[in-house]
C-alpha cells in the first residue's frame, strides 16, 4: 500500500472548474494502476477515472469534462463544467500490485490504497 492524500476540493458554482491533487508520499512514478473515485450522500462510491500507463479511463459522465494527468508522484484531475450532480467526496486510489487496472477498471474492491478524500460542492 501507498500513503495518499488528496487536495483541492471546495465549493464552486455550476459551470466552474477545480482541480484536484493526489499525492502519494515515498513514491517518485505513480507506475501501477490508481484511480479517481466519488461518493454522493446516500449513494454508492462509483469511478471517475482510472489510470495506468496503457492511458486512462472515464465514466461516461464525465467524459469531455474531467482529465486526469500525472506529474512525477502527484495524480490530478482537472475538472470542468461542474455540475450539481458532480457534487460528492473525491477519493483518490492505487492498486500497486496491478500495473494496468484492466477490465475491473471501474471496481473500488480492486483498490488498496485510499485516500481520505477531499469535498466537492457544485452549487446552481
Amino acid at each position: 500500500q501507498v500513503p495518499l492524500m488528496e487536495s483541492g476540493g471546495g465549493s464552486v458554482q455550476a459551470g466552474g472548474s477545480l482541480r484536484l491533487s493526489c499525492t502519494a508520499s515515498g513514491d517518485s512514478g505513480l507506475s501501477y494502476c490508481m484511480g479517481w473515485f466519488r461518493q454522493a450522500p446516500g449513494k454508492e462510491r462509483e469511478v471517475v477515472a482510472s489510470s495506468d500507463g496503457a492511458g486512462t479511463n472515464y465514466a461516461d459522465s464525465v467524459k469531455g469534462r474531467f482529465t486526469v494527468s500525472k506529474v512525477d508522484n502527484t495524480l490530478y484531475l482537472q475538472m470542468h463544467r461542474l455540475t450539481p450532480e458532480d457534487t460528492a467526496m473525491y477519493y483518490c486510489a492505487a492498486e500497486l500490485r496491478r500495473l494496468y487496472c484492466g477490465t475491473p477498471w471501474r471496481n473500488p474492491a480492486i483498490f488498496l490504497s485510499w485516500g481520505q478524500g477531499t469535498q466537492v460542492t457544485v452549487s446552481v
